[in-house]
């Protein structure tokens, strides 16, 4: 197994994670339920530590595709930039977290804080996991880039975009 399929296999759990924690983590603050809140707060911390996995693995994985047709340095440079910010804010969320289930744990009175600090990392951190996961994507998939072609001919050359229907 090399760096490029231990990529694939990490990389969707920091975004995944992030996701399904905040979900759960606004369904357990507006019904008030702690085990919700505690499992959206492991689930941050478990999603940074597979961010971190990633990150590790990234720079193998580039090694491996960057000459492969149609993949090319720009596009993976542009993932990489976009999973630096990704994943530091990734962090953050998942360390606050880990403050939020300790202070609701020892029902500190800066816990509600704690909790609303969190909801708001994880907001931010899911709007960039969107980037993150397209970007990526778009190093094999070229048929998700936005000069995708149309029958051999890029949408942008044509002067259309394309749409579902077409493919």
């Amino acid at each position: 197994m090399n760096d490029a399929h231990l990529h694939l296999l990490v990389n969707h759990f920091p975004i995944l994670g992030t996701i399904f924690g905040l979900g759960i983590l606004i369904v357990g603050l507006l019904l008030k339920n702690k085990s919700m809140q505690h499992t959206a707060y492991v689930l941050f911390a478990i999603a940074a530590i597979f961010g971190l996995l990633s990150m590790n693995t990234g720079e193998g994985a580039e090694e491996l595709v960057e000459d492969l047709p149609n993949v090319g340095k720009e596009i993976i440079h542009e993932h990489e930039e976009i999973a630096e910010k990704f994943v530091i804010l990734l962090y953050l969320t998942g360390a606050v977290a880990l403050l939020s289930l300790l202070m609701s744990v020892k029902n500190h009175a800066k816990a509600k804080f704690f909790a609303y600090a969190t909801l708001l990392l994880a907001i931010g951190t899911a709007v960039l996991s969107k980037n993150v996961g397209t970007s990526g994507g778009e190093i094999r998939h070229t048929e998700i880039r936005g000069n995708a072609s149309v029958n051999g001919v890029s949408a942008q050359e044509n002067g259309t975009e394309a749409t579902d229907e077409e493919h």
